[in-house]
């Protein structure tokens, strides 16, 4: 409708002017040379209005790509004050302006849409183009590896060779998992790389979750049915061998009672005999004691959440230990921060939690000179519950680090090797977890996620 109306416009005026023209060439057939000079003014001034309106409406479409080019969306052409030929052109590109203004802002409005999702996600998420510049980079990749600023990928082999050489090996369309240590912290982290194009620019996108959690899930819950499986057939094998030779063991006494002088056998080898009778049944009740302890391990199922004070809770467990503590020599520290900090959990499980890692605790700091153990609540990370158990003893190895949550694995001659591995089910059961960071010679810590 515009453009027809700068048509109409244009050809009234050619038609004005073509007449113009012939009534100048009438009167010059004709001669009356005012009324020929009246019509060559009028033709001039035709001509010039003419190219007037033309460059006008030429002017004002150049403005207007001009802008567009520019994304300049924000200009508004004047509809009103304006001349009536170019109502309809600057109606029109106040239209344009509006729709583009509108689908920039709903680009706009998507974009940080999508970029706040991709922030608040707890996958880490980086790309980055073919020479390493890091293109887009979220804050959970930042806070996981610790590193709050990354401009190539490749400055990433100074920070954590492990992690940087797991990115390059890494096919697109692949996934591997990589085992990482962050400062004192190791985890688990599951990667994932694509290639796409982006305005003709191959980049790079690497994605990663920490599933150290999943995983140990995964782990406890096989554990739990392997060692289900084991319980059964122990149970089953063991308590007839142990009834067996409990039984034996009173036949054996009861003959070597009945023994007369002269002895009509060798006295020595039913001594044999008894005592090794005894250590199968030793042996045998052993066993059995361990099914029993699984089997009590393995009744824990549903934590009764009740809001719990940490320092009540500290008091409890400090009141429990004191005198075992004391024997021991043992120095227990307490802190809570901030004082009233409080979170759910069932009370007596993590009473069982606790003293288990206090006692081993107690244990590992015997041969120290001044030995402390400290118990530390506090808010953690994002805003987390924790639990410190510290001790400055002698630490524990790099090598078992990997398995002393492994059920019945243990260090001490009188150990059960339950509590770690009780310790870490509760916390699966409270939706949480349980670290370690040692030092050996220096001390180690327990840490209880909420």
């Amino acid at each position: 409708m515009t453009f027809k109306r700068l048509e109409i416009g244009i050809f009234i005026r050619l038609i004005l002017l073509f007449g113009l023209m012939y009534v100048a060439v009438y009167y010059l057939v004709h001669p009356s040379y005012v009324q020929v000079i009246f019509a060559a003014f009028l033709m001039v001034l035709l001509v010039v209005e003419l190219a007037g309106y033309v460059t006008r409406s030429n002017n004002e479409l150049a403005k207007f790509i001009l802008a567009v080019k520019y994304r300049d969306f924000s200009q508004q052409f004047n509809e009103k004050h304006t001349n009536p030929s170019l109502k309809q052109l600057h109606h029109a590109f106040n239209q344009i302006n509006n729709t583009f203004k509108q689908l920039s802002s709903e680009k706009e409005a998507q974009y940080q849409y999508l970029q706040t999702i991709l922030e608040l996600i707890d996958t880490g998420i980086i790309s980055y183009d073919a020479e390493g510049q890091v293109e887009w980079v979220n804050e959970s990749f930042k806070q996981t590896i610790e590193l709050p600023f990354l401009k190539n990928i490749h400055s990433l082999r100074k920070r954590n060779e492990v992690l940087y050489e797991a990115l390059m090996n890494l096919k697109p369309g692949n996934s591997t998992l990589v085992k990482l240590t962050i400062g004192k912290k190791t985890m688990q982290l599951l990667l994932s790389a694509t290639l796409f194009m982006l305005h003709g620019r191959q980049l790079t996108l690497i994605a990663f979750k920490n599933v150290s959690h999943a995983l140990d899930e995964t782990e406890t819950e096989a554990w739990q049915k392997l060692l289900r499986v084991m319980t059964h057939e122990i149970m089953n094998s063991v308590a007839p061998i142990a009834s067996l030779a409990d039984t034996l063991r009173r036949h054996v006494r009861l003959e070597k009672e009945k023994v007369t002088e002269p002895p009509m056998y060798n006295t020595d080898l039913l001594d044999d005999v008894d005592e090794g009778i005894g250590i199968i049944q030793h042996r045998s009740e052993g066993l059995l004691k361990f099914a029993q302890i699984y089997r009590n391990f393995s009744k824990i199922t549903n934590p009764n959440l009740t809001t719990v004070y940490v320092a009540e809770l500290f008091n409890s467990i400090s009141a429990l230990l004191k005198h075992q503590l004391e024997e021991k020599n043992v120095k227990l520290v307490t802190t809570v921060t901030p004082p009233d900090l409080v979170f759910q959990a069932d009370s007596q499980l993590m009473e069982q939690v606790l003293i288990n890692l206090l006692l081993n605790a107690a244990k590992a700091v015997r041969h120290r000179e001044n030995p402390v153990v400290q118990l530390v609540g506090r808010i953690g990370e994002n805003e987390r519950v924790a639990i410190d158990v510290i001790d400055n003893g002698t630490g524990i190895p790099p090598e078992l680090l990997d398995s002393i949550f492994i059920p019945f694995f243990t260090t001490h001659k009188d150990g059960s090797g339950i509590g770690l591995s009780l310790a870490k089910q509760i916390m699966h059961l409270h939706k949480g977890n349980i670290q370690v960071e040692s030092v050996e010679g220096e001390g180690t810590v327990f840490r209880l996620q909420f």
